[in-house]
């Protein structure tokens, strides 16, 4: 059995719950982002950085991947083009405070291992390139040009490029993305995880089959011109808080929302937008028309009830509810969809949604009748065992009332992670198309490998079993992120060698393989200047809209490097300076690699002017743009899944993990969840009151949460029951502190995303002496 105690620096026995709220940011959202921002980066370095985050002259938000409104001609952005958790993370980003050698000189591996991820975060920038040696405690400085020796030399002792791992973080930008798939192909694998393996990898699988592309097909304007907006699986109170204020919007043109979710979510609840007065005075704006508590995981037998019903109302007034013209001209595969859900088993429905049969039948009926509908879901619906099949599902949906390729209508997977499509975009994926790897050998001059490289769960299996023996993560926090982390972290500590591009402290650095190097980088706050003068970088948001992003501060140390120079060295020192790739120019004009960009990439096509435009540029999205589906039919497909939920024994509970308000990713900004009401701790379990007390325990008790899979238990120490307002038979606790419970096993099919939301768990007493 492994096991996941807690770390000493946070006194859990401080916690405190209160009762949930049901409203969203409002006056504390501001409060909580200025304290914040004052405490880490002082009153005049927050003015400067809080007026420059999201505006057209200044940098992308280094936290979620909503997009900014398009301004027209002579048009300002709102001054505040920001939300609470934007601000924590500029502040995160842009803190004063500074983790140099002497930090490392005072603290010992092994006692940094045990802090947690907030303690560690909370320490500050990191300024120098730093080593710990084979046999050491300690992490010792390191001259960059060694630091890159030390790489390369590790590199070209393995037996086969493909024994290197080579992850990715969605921070970086689209410039550094497309040279470290450049460097990684270069060197002869294509090991490429990253961390949409474990967020959207199921939406990507889904769409690209049903739709074409793996891709979202909505603008921000259609979410404002949309009369119906189905909120599914996500919560963007806490992950993107940003998207209510297009809720609102889009509720003040006469929309209406379902939101579909196992947690009643402050957000979608109710929305005091803090930049009117209505939000600021007022009770805010209700957004959501109809909260369906559904179980985990039953979202597949939700939609395709829907679709039964539609279907129903279809066949009984012929000509009132589907949209046959698409059907006919645009789609492939109606008539087998239809005999499929033509008879729907009602009480598998009733227990895989929990959800009432008349509350079906109003949101179908819903769906029915609005004639503008989009689509929105995260990873409440990509990190199930059917996550592709649900959202081929709602996309089926969809597809009957024509919903995609017009005004107001789409699907929309909202990607919380601010470049993480840019990433993709840009190569790096394990398994890029044959199209791409074309055009990458010819535009360079280079053999690109075909061999399909490790997602992040292949990665893991690779490093524990000894196939995979260096490992380089450019951004992120491995070791946190991922899911069964003991596992996880013994294939870290097996490797020769572990590298981490990182600007602040995380679990991932105490983690170390037999050598391992922490290389600090720009952040995107921060100025970025090379030979030809002041750089910027490209992102692209969740709605394949590319812009600029232009770092004005000061950056924490004379010693950082841009995540661009890293690479462009790294491949120097590996390659010499005579390889046909010119990672010199690259460094020093970054409008060179976008001149690269532009002739490899579909859709970047003067790629530096359009960047350079306000607002930037649309990429391609041919369901939306003219309802042309790239798929093998060349239609838009119907596909058929069989009904799908988890099965949980009795005496069990089904748990998800999720983040709480003061946290983005693995990144902890502080101790308070207070949408939910907890405070000041973060091993708890949310637990509906009557589960418990069918179970046999109560609200504050102390318990151990033990997983159970094929392979084994997992077993998570000391957290505190909540009695909480969940669907009945499912739990929550926080990530990364739950994920010692999620088996690496455990994979979305098609996908092979991690199972994190549908984790089977039993409570254990704790025994005390």
């Amino acid at each position: 059995m492994t096991r996941n105690a807690p770390r000493a620096d946070i006194d859990e026995a401080q916690l405190e719950v209160s009762k949930p709220k049901d409203w969203a940011a409002g006056v504390p959202g501001v409060a909580v982002s200025l304290l914040r921002s004052v405490e880490q980066l002082g009153a005049g370095r927050t003015v400067r950085a809080l007026r420059l985050l999201n505006q057209r002259q200044g940098f992308d938000c280094p936290g979620c991947a909503w997009p900014e409104p398009q301004q027209a001609d002579g048009e300002h952005r709102k001054l505040a083009e920001f939300c609470e958790n934007g601000a924590k993370a500029v502040a995160e980003e842009a803190t004063k405070r500074r983790v140099g050698p002497e930090f490392f000189a005072a603290h010992p591996v092994a006692e940094l291992a045990d802090r947690t991820d907030y303690w560690l975060g909370q320490q500050g920038r990191l300024t120098q390139p730093m080593v710990l040696r084979e046999g050491g405690t300690h992490y010792e400085p390191i001259e960059w040009e060694s630091a890159f020796s030390l790489i390369a030399e590790k590199l070209r002792a393995l037996s086969t490029p493909d024994e290197a791992v080579f992850y990715t973080s969605g921070r970086t930008s689209n410039e550094a993305a497309f040279l470290y798939q450049l460097l990684v192909r270069s060197f002869g694998t294509n090991n490429l995880p990253d961390c949409s393996n474990m967020c959207h990898e199921s939406s990507g699988a889904a769409l690209t089959e049903s739709t074409g592309i793996g891709k979202g097909s909505v603008s921000l304007a259609d979410i404002h011109r949309a009369d119906l907006i189905v909120v599914v699986g996500q919560n963007p109170g806490t992950n993107h808080p940003r998207m209510l204020s297009a809720l609102e919007e889009a509720k003040a043109g006469g929309a209406k929302v379902i939101a579909v979710n196992p947690l009643p979510e402050a957000g979608l609840l109710r929305f005091k937008n803090p930049q009117n007065p209505r939000g600021v005075l007022g009770k805010g704006t209700a957004l959501a028309d109809e909260f369906a508590q559904i179980r985990l995981g039953g979202d597949l037998a939700l939609f395709q009830a829907v679709g039964h019903l539609l279907l129903s109302w279809e066949e009984a007034a012929p000509g009132t509810v589907l949209d046959h013209e698409f059907i006919e001209g645009s789609s492939h595969g109606f008539e087998d969809y239809a005999k499929h859900l033509r008879e729907i088993d009602w009480a598998a429905m009733d227990a895989a949604t929990g959800l009432s049969r008349e509350q079906i039948v109003r949101i179908a009926r819903m769906i029915a009748e609005s004639q503008r509908t989009v689509y929105c879901w995260a990873m409440g619906v990509t990190q199930h065992r059917h996550a592709v099949a649900t959202i081929q599902e709602i996309t089926n949906v969809a597809l009957l009332r024509g919903m995609i390729g017009k005004p107001g209508a789409g699907l929309c997977p909202v990607r919380g992670h601010s470049n993480v499509q840019g990433d993709r975009t840009m190569g790096v994926w394990e398994k890029m198309p044959e199209t791409f790897l074309r055009s990458l050998e010819t535009e360079f001059g280079i053999p690109v490998p075909r061999k399909h490289g490790f997602d992040t769960v292949d990665a893991i299996r690779a490093m524990n079993d000894g196939r995979g023996k260096v490992f380089l993560g450019m951004g992120g926090n491995f070791a946190a992120a991922t899911p069964d982390s003991e596992l996880t972290e013994r294939a870290l500590r097996a490797c020769e060698l572990t590298v981490h591009v990182s600007t602040k402290l995380n679990r991932s650095h105490v983690v170390p393989g037999k050598t391992a190097l922490i290389l600090p980088t720009l952040g995107r706050t921060e100025r970025d200047v090379q030979a030809s003068g002041h750089q910027f970088v490209t992102v692209e948001d969740s709605m394949s809209c590319v812009h600029a992003s232009r770092g004005r501060l000061q950056p924490a140390s004379e010693h950082l490097l841009s995540e661009v120079a890293i690479v462009c060295r790294l491949a120097r020192a590996l390659f010499g300076e005579d390889h046909a790739v010119p990672w010199a120019e690259f460094e020093g004009n970054y409008d060179l690699i976008r001149d690269r960009i532009a002739r490899v990439v579909p859709g970047c096509a003067d790629y530096n002017a359009r960047a350079r435009q306000p607002d930037g540029f649309v990429l391609p999205r041919p369901p939306r743009d003219s309802r042309e589906f790239r798929t093998g039919t060349g239609k838009a497909n119907f596909t058929v899944s069989e009904l799908e939920f988890p099965r949980v024994p009795e005496g069990r509970l089904l748990l998800q993990t999720l983040r709480s308000h003061d946290q983005y990713n693995t990144t902890i900004y502080g101790l308070s969840d207070r949408y939910r009401g907890i405070e000041n701790g973060r091993r708890v379990v949310l637990v509906h009151a009557q589960d418990l007390a069918e179970l046999g325990f109560a609200d504050g008790e102390l318990v151990d949460l033990v997983s159970e899979w094929e392979d084994g238990e997992r077993r998570a120490e000391r957290f505190r029951l909540v009695a909480y307002p969940t669907a009945r038979g499912c739990a929550a606790a926080y990530f990364p502190e739950a994920n010692a419970l999620v088996p690496l096993g455990s994979v979305a099919k098609k996908s092979n995303t991690p199972v994190s939301k549908a984790v089977v768990v039993r409570l254990e007493k704790r025994v005390t002496s």
